[in-house]
């Protein structure tokens, strides 16, 4: 398996990109509430990372994709087209998950947002979900396996005894949207390359409250769905191996992760 490894000018474009992603999915918090389309969202987004960040919205055409952002409602696992029909209501769960360009390089991220007052299991799942995503960071520096990334998150996940979804990964990234390697979110000890200093990718598990079996809408070839209807919740991060762990390229200004994993390159 091939991988790049980014030299410390692209490090700085990837930097401002992931940023910028960051930014997005700030801005369009106070949007969220019932009675809104997710086809609102993605305008507000769209016209966010065009003309305040001078940025492309990298999901926008992408083989064919026809909106600048995914929306994942409940049991939408991942790649959830904004549409003006479809309008949140208090109680959903949405996957906002944001991808832009700036300067040829990628920033790509991706967060839960709960709408109005929510379900105990909606809340937990989403919790889960990004503890598992938080507790596979703490472990990444180079010389580490790459499946033990997968291991960390399938053994937690599974121990608060929801599913992670298998068919779908974090990717390398860089000049493009998706580059070696493929970072699986379980166990898989063929997944055996180790880490170097350099390397980013994204790591995005998907998981959900029932069986991790999923099916993908054959009316428009993109949204996925949990096959038993349950819900499904998905964090994900850009993140730069470094000298003695990672660098979330990603992170949120309000976001509580360790100081310790930032060791700044």
């Amino acid at each position: 398996m091939s991988y790049i490894i980014k030299t410390k000018s692209e490090i700085k474009k990837m930097r401002t990109s992931g940023k910028l992603a960051a930014e997005v999915l700030e801005m369009i918090k106070k949007y969220l509430r019932p009675n809104i389309s997710t086809e609102d969202i993605n305008q507000i987004c769209h016209d966010y990372i065009i003309y305040e960040k001078k940025a492309i919205p990298a999901c926008l055409g992408y083989h064919g994709f026809p909106k600048s952002i995914c929306t994942s409602i409940n049991d939408v696992v991942c790649h959830g087209i904004p549409n003006k029909k479809k309008i949140l209501k208090e109680g959903d769960i949405i996957n906002i998950d944001i991808t832009i360009i700036k300067d040829n390089y990628h920033g790509d991220t991706s967060k839960m947002f709960l709408i109005g007052k929510t379900s105990i299991l909606s809340k937990r799942l989403c919790k889960i979900a990004q503890e598992s995503l938080y507790l596979s960071l703490k472990l990444i520096r180079p010389g580490i396996p790459l499946y033990k990334i997968g291991e960390i998150i399938q053994n937690y996940v599974e121990k608060n005894n929801f599913s992670v979804v298998k068919e779908y990964c974090g990717h390398g990234i860089g000049r493009n949207f998706h580059e070696e390697p493929h970072i699986l979110h379980y166990k898989n000890k063929e997944n055996n390359i180790l880490l170097k200093k350099g390397m980013i990718f994204t790591i995005e598990p998907m998981i959900n409250a029932g069986n991790p079996q999923v099916r993908c809408m054959k009316d428009d070839g993109w949204t996925v769905k949990t096959k038993d209807r349950s819900l499904s919740a998905q964090y994900e991060h850009t993140v730069l191996v470094t000298d003695y762990g990672c660098d979330v390229l990603t992170r949120r200004n309000n976001e509580k992760i360790s100081q310790k994993l930032f060791n700044k390159n």
